[in-house]
């Protein structure tokens, strides 16, 4: 990427680099000379609303819908006197982010404006037509995490489908991937494991901003029956590929209790799918969701030792001791490692998992975490990872090495395929 200030252009630590040491050490983001970033929502109050002038609108939006100010899309859309907000709608975790992870919440009154939230976390998962009356468009301005797995893409394309069913235009305000634009990684998803967290056949990380992942679903037949919906994009202004979200200047606000912040989301890719089987915990718990692998009976030393000696790209292990608060292991000593970054561009994030699984069984034969977890939650590994053959291919031996095609291989074609459908 190019750099703004010449005089840092001169220093011998790369732009990356201090990113990452303003992670480690907890450096303000001011300190920063990061490439300025400008949202859907902050492009589209500089026009004065201007594609929104006299529409009757919803708004589809959490915590995460802000100008870069930190004001609510919500409050922004709900006074300007030029667009009439008719209702709100609401994706997992509440539309001002007070509800759990999973709780299912029925229609409600927000307070702070009067309108009526209709939760699309709950019995409607999609909004139906009586949620949609009297909508001349629907507004999505939601920070997503750029993997598969995370429900709000989920709830766009269902929001995808409604507008097409009941002709109204969807509008989303677009924002950055945390990840950045040319990480993909993971296969598609079988249609025999379409779910809520694999609702479309993306791979699970898919490296496009949801206005990008939009059109992609748009144009190549992916929304229900293969019709399109009318479909506008407000693009932002400043966003590059090769950047992660620290680099943007943009606040973060969490998207959900346990992403506290933009490393976080980054973390989620590498320990999402292990920590379905609540066998080891991944940190969720803690206070390093998704950054570590412990349980009681792992010798945190030698799989630090045998996971460097992996040297795997862009990635070192430390051992790590600690006691979760609530989840997996809730309240004993467990033993494990933490995952630090030196290089996320390089790391094969998915994949980090799966060897993390390699060296458990290399250490511990006795201790099948497939074996060990409940049945019911194998389904759920399976739907998130997107088909049951992962799972089949690499519990034969352990090996990442014997899943590594199906991984990568549909990756690298849905890259290509998805190229054209590239805004930045």
């Amino acid at each position: 990427m190019k750099l703004n200030n010449k005089k840092m252009q001169t220093q011998s630590i790369p732009l990356r680099g201090l990113v990452i040491l303003m992670l480690i050490f907890g450096l303000p983001q001011e300190h920063l000379n990061a490439q300025r970033v400008e949202t859907g929502i902050d492009v589209l109050q500089k026009s004065n609303f201007r594609i929104l002038s006299g529409k009757r609108i919803g708004i589809i939006t959490n915590p995460t819908g802000v100008n870069k100010n930190i004001v609510s899309t919500i409050d922004l859309l709900h006074e300007a006197t030029n667009v009439e907000v008719k209702a709100l709608y609401s994706p997992e975790h509440g539309i001002r982010g007070d509800h759990a992870a999973g709780a299912k919440v029925g229609t409600y009154t927000d307070n702070k404006t009067g309108l009526t939230v209709y939760s699309l976390y709950g019995k409607n998962k999609k909004p139906n037509s009586e949620m949609l009356k009297e909508l001349d468009a629907l507004v999505y301005d939601i920070q997503d995490i750029g993997v598969r797995s995370y429900t709000y893409i989920s709830t766009m394309g269902l929001a995808m489908e409604a507008c097409q069913e009941n002709d109204i235009e969807l509008i989303i305000l677009d924002r950055p991937n945390p990840i950045g634009g040319l990480k993909v990684e993971g296969g598609l998803v079988e249609p025999d494991y379409i779910s809520f967290v694999s609702q479309f056949p993306v791979p699970y990380v898919y490296g496009l901003t949801c206005g990008e992942l939009a059109n992609y679903l748009n144009e190549e037949g992916l929304l229900k029956d293969g019709k399109k919906c009318k479909l506008t994009v407000v693009e932002m202004d400043g966003w590059k590929r090769d950047i992660i979200f620290a680099e943007t200047g943009l606040p973060w606000v969490p998207t959900s209790p346990h992403i506290p912040n933009s490393n976080t989301a980054i973390y989620y890719a590498i320990s999402g799918i292990l920590g379905e089987l609540y066998t080891v915990s991944i940190g969720v718990g803690y206070t390093q969701p998704f950054e570590l692998f412990a349980a009681e009976w792992i010798n945190a030393d030698k799989l630090a030792s045998n996971l460097n000696k992996l040297s795997l790209p862009g990635v070192i292990f430390r051992p790590v001791h600690y006691k979760p608060y609530y989840s997996v292991s809730k309240g004993e000593m467990i033993h494990g490692v933490q995952l630090h970054f030196t290089d996320v561009t390089k790391a094969p994030l998915s994949l980090i998992q799966f060897y993390v699984l390699q060296e458990l069984h290399k250490l511990n034969p006795d201790k099948n975490v497939f074996e060990m977890c409940d049945k019911a939650r194998l389904n759920m590994f399976d739907k998130v990872c997107g088909d049951k053959k992962i799972r089949d291919e690499f519990s034969k031996n352990f090996l990442v090495k014997d899943i590594e095609d199906l991984w990568n291989i549909p990756a690298e074609d849905f890259k290509e395929k998805s190229k054209k459908y590239w805004l930045y």
